[in-house]
Order: structure tokens, then sequence, then C-alpha cells
């Protein structure tokens, strides 16, 4: 019957979003947990150089972090260095290869504990999870010598701060004096001005490259709905290749005219950024030494040939730091990068996605609080929907009043379902009743749902964003469990029963709104019906807190509206049949 595939409708749709964000998060998650990628496996047993005998024989107690901590202390140590602080960033780079290639963020955490470590983007080589930036040239000729990994370039002025130029320079001996000017802004944004002068007697032809290189094959989240890996912007297209698919079909090449390219994480970019109006040919690279996965993304720019007694420029950017939404949007539009944003994963609904970010970090701004810009967007969504959802709720109130007639038709026509229908349907048609109405707030609150979803879980803004109470980080799921009584009881439950207080009052509210609705006639699928809040609460239980406390709220500011509507149709009773 109609009403009934109404209901089945409604079902199916909830329950099939639902059941892929679980297929499509905790699945991945839970797999991603219980094995690494065999790259990162091999990086974090294999030895070090041979040249590096007290880190080379680990002893076995020490976790593969506080090898990578031991490796990077002593890499720190090898070569003089330039110190780098602006505030938000700080560590140094190489000046043996002019390597950008130790950086900490310092507005960031491994945990939401303060006193937990910085996050560092940037390790050194030597490492087992090196990954750096540098920048240079490549000579058309063998036989000119240009600045490589091992070229010790000479230092003027320094640390490199905001407001502060730093020169590196070497003099190849041949006639060739190339420099490295070298800028910081307050944020994550490094300039690298290279400069070549020709005091040699012949022409020389020079191309400027920018190189990021990786050790390793990163931990992934395994997301389907989150890339991570090689990434750019490249012929105003946005690219985003897989590890896996460089590891088994080999390089990526592919010609643009300025664009950018990089690695991201979850989090976190580092990206170069050639001059905007330069015809480059950017590639994606896998390689594999000592059976380590190494994976590089570069660019090659025009050729430039530099005259006897003349000089040649050229002008890149490196960005290396968190992917904040406004900040990128910043770079876009001052430095005229092109999809900059698009290093945040918003998605298939970026149309919807961006927005809804954009609205929760303005009501942010206000609040101070992303739990209370979550409620307050809620209510603006209702208020948007709110037409919509008042005639459905009337329809599905008229409906409801509609019930004992109903019953009548279904027992008088019992055994013949075509005359059944015909008369429900003249009788939805008398009493100016749309059976479908009570589906449309939750096909229109689908998109609306999946896109908050995207921006909890992809944004560095939402990242340990703090609610009240015990909801200290509203991108990760609530942190209690009933099962022993929200931490009263000294017992750990297993993942499938972390059922805390918010899920619970998620449940309850659906609860009450199933109360409010029409109930099918179908005694099976009344049960049906009876156990959806239960398995709702149980598949909610593991998703973003910020989302659970949406999806409550919604219903709370829907039960309130249903029921003023309730009480206003009531007191107009159904017309005689």
């Amino acid at each position: 019957m109609t009403e009934q595939r109404n209901l089945i409708l409604a079902i199916v749709l909830s329950v099939g979003i639902i059941l892929a964000f679980q297929y499509f998060y905790e699945i991945p998650r839970l797999h991603k947990a219980q094995q690494a990628e065999p790259g990162e496996r091999a990086a974090q047993v294999e030895k070090p150089e041979a040249d590096r005998p007290e880190a080379a024989r680990p002893a076995p107690a020490l976790t593969s972090e506080a090898i990578e901590t031991r490796l990077i202390e002593q890499a720190l140590r090898e070569a003089p260095r330039l110190a780098i602080d602006n505030a938000r960033l700080s560590g140094s780079l190489t000046l043996r290869g002019a390597r950008i290639d130790d950086l900490l963020l310092d507005d960031y955490r491994e945990t939401i504990d303060p006193d937990s470590a910085r996050i560092r983007l940037l390790h050194p080589v030597g490492t087992a999870r090196a990954y750096f930036a540098e920048f240079g040239w490549v000579a058309k000729d063998e036989g000119v010598k240009v600045p490589d990994a091992k070229t010790l370039w000479k230092v003027e002025g320094g640390p490199l701060r905001p407001g502060s130029e730093v020169v590196l320079s070497w003099d190849n001996g041949s006639g060739l004096r190339f420099e490295k000017r070298i800028t910081l802004d307050e944020n994550y944004m490094f300039t690298v001005r290279e400069r070549v002068v020709n005091r040699s007697d012949r022409a020389v032809t020079l191309y400027p490259y920018g190189v990021v290189s990786r050790r390793g094959t990163p931990k992934t989240l395994g997301y389907y709905i989150l890339h991570e890996g090689p990434i750019g912007a490249l012929g105003e297209r946005l690219q985003e290749i897989d590890y896996a698919d460089l590891r088994d079909e080999g390089p990526v090449e592919l010609e643009s005219v300025g664009g950018w390219l990089g690695f991201t994480d979850k989090y976190w970019l580092v990206a170069l950024v050639p001059e905007q109006k330069e015809h480059i040919t950017a590639t994606f690279r896998h390689f594999t030494n000592d059976g380590v996965d190494r994976y590089q993304t570069d660019y090659i720019g025009a050729p430039v040939t530099v005259a006897p007694g003349d000089e040649a420029t050229a002008t890149a950017h490196l960005f290396a730091g968190a992917k904040e939404v406004e900040l990128l949007d910043h770079y876009e539009e001052t430095l005229g990068i092109p999809l900059f944003d698009r290093a945040v994963d918003f998605g298939w609904f970026y149309f919807l996605t961006k927005p809804i970010f954009y609205i929760l970090h303005t009501l942010y701004k206000w609040t101070g609080n992303y739990g209370v810009a979550i409620l307050l967007m809620t209510l603006l969504v209702r208020l948007a929907l709110f037409p919509l959802a008042n005639k459905s709720y009337r329809a599905m109130s008229r409906m409801k009043q509609l019930q004992p007639e109903m019953a009548k038709i279904r027992e008088r026509f019992e055994h013949d379902k075509a005359r059944m229908n015909q008369e429900l349907m003249e009788l939805y048609k008398r009493e100016k009743v749309n059976p479908m109405a009570g589906c449309l707030p939750i096909v229109v609150q689908i998109p609306v749902f999946f896109a908050l979803y995207k921006v909890l879980f992809v944004n560095i803004e939402m990242r340990h964003a703090y609610f009240f109470g015990w909801i200290r980080d509203l991108s990760a799921p609530d942190p209690t469990t009933v099962f022993n009584l929200f931490g009263l009881l000294p017992w750990e439950p297993p993942a499938f029963l972390h059922i805390g207080a918010l899920p619970l009052l998620m449940g309850l509210t659906m609860w009450l709104q199933q109360r409010l609705n029409p109930q099918p006639a179908d005694p099976a699928q009344a049960r049906v019906m009876m156990m959806l809040p239960v398995i709702f609460t149980f598949l909610f239980a593991r998703f973003p807190a910020g989302l659970v406390l949406y999806w409550a709220w919604s219903n709370l500011l829907s039960i309130a509206q249903q029921w003023v509507i309730m009480r206003q149709v009531q007191k107009q009773p159904a017309k005689a049949g």
C-alpha cells in the first residue's frame, strides 16, 4: 500500500546512508588500525646507513617513534643548519643541499592533551620517514656544475622569520654563482627566489625545478571519502593520485601553465607552487631504494639561457603546513594559485560542503565554540526547510488522523488489493493529503547530513574542537559508554559496545519522533520501525560527536515543530468519507 511503501522508502534511504558511512568509514578504520602498509613496516624496521653506528642498532624495547626521534636528532647534527621560526612553524633547513627538511607545527598537537608532542611535518634525510622539499637548477649540458644534495651553501642572515630575507650562495668554481633568497610569511608559505650569475665566457642553459620527496609509504586512514597522497592542480584540473597507483602503474607526467603539486595528508599539505605564468612539466613518481618505497612530486620549468655577464632568476613558493580553509583561500586569491582550496577534500558536494563549513566557521567566530556553532547552524537549516517541513508534518498529522478510516478500507477490501488501493487514493485525494510528503524532510536532509559529515571529518578547524563536558573533540566519537556506566565501572568494553551519552540522546529523540508519526498498519513494519532507533544508536555511536549532536538537535527541533502542527491539525476533524 502507498503509505507503507513510503515508510519503507524512508527506512531504506535512512538506513542506506548510515550503512554506507559505516562501510566506508568504520570498517576501513578498523582494518587500517590492525595492519600497517607494507612499505611503512619496512620503513620502521629498515636499518639506517652504515655511517651511523650508534643509531643502527637501536634497543629492542624502543618503539618506531622513539627510533625516528633518535634518527632525527642525529640527522640534525650532521650539517650546519639555518633556524626557522615564525610562531606557527619551527625547525630548520640544512645548508648541505639547501633542503627544507625539519618542520614542526607549533599550533597543533598529536592528541587533545596540550602537553602532547607537536605535529612534525618534515623529516630530514637519514630518518625512516624522510620528507623534504628543495629547489634548484638542472643544466642542459652535463659539463656544467650545478648545486646538488652535497653542496654546502654559505648563509647571510637568519634565522628565517617573517619580515627578514635569508641569502644562500654557492660558487661552482667555473664562473657560475648561485643564490637562493628565501623568505617566510607569518603562516606556512615559503618564497624561494633563485638567481644565477654567469661570469664565465660561455652561455649556459638551465632549467629551474622543485621537488618534494617522501620516504616510505605513509599510513593513510584508508577512507573512500578522503584522498591522502600525491595531489595537485595542473592544467586547470585537480589531480588526486593514490600511492598504490604510482607503485602499480608508474609515473604520471602532466604539462601545465602554473598550478601546484605535492602531498596531502588528512590535515596537512606540502606543495610546490611554481610561477603561475610559467610552463612546467610536472611528474608524480615512485622509486624503491633498498626495498623501501619513495615517492616524489616534482616539476621542471622552461629552459633559461644565461649569456656571459648576464643573470637569470626563477621564483617559486612552498606551502608546508595545516590545510586551513581561510588561509588556502587567501593564498589562492593573493598568489593566483588555482584550486588551492581543493587540497581540503570537500568531495563531490563541494558546492554544499564548503558553504556549510563557512557558516559553521562564522558562527564559531561569534560563539567561540564549534558545538554551539553546530546547534545554531542546525537551527538555520531547520528555518530554511521550515516551509517544506511544515507541509510534510501537516500531511503526516492528517495521515495519522485518517488512520481509523484507512483501517476500515483495508478491512473492507482485504481480498481486493486493487480496489483497496483505489479507495485509499480516493481518500487521499478527497482529504488533500500527499502520502509522499512525509519522506521529503528525510530526502532533503541527506545531502546536508553528508556535507556536515565531510566538514567534521576533513576540516582541521574541527580537529580537537571542544564542546562541553565530556565532548572534548567534536571530530571524534563520544568517548563514553553506557556499558561501564559512563566510566564509573573499571571496565573498558569492546569497541562495538561504546554507546555514549550523546548517541543515546540521539536514539531517544528518534524514538520520540517516531511516536508522533503515523504508525504502519502492518505489524511487521511496525516492529521494524520500533527497532530503528536502537539500530541507529549503535551505528551513530562511532560517528563524530559533532554529527551526532547535529542529528539529535535536529530531531528535537523536528519534534517541537511536529507537536505544534499536530495540535493545530487535531482542531480540524477529518471529513466524513
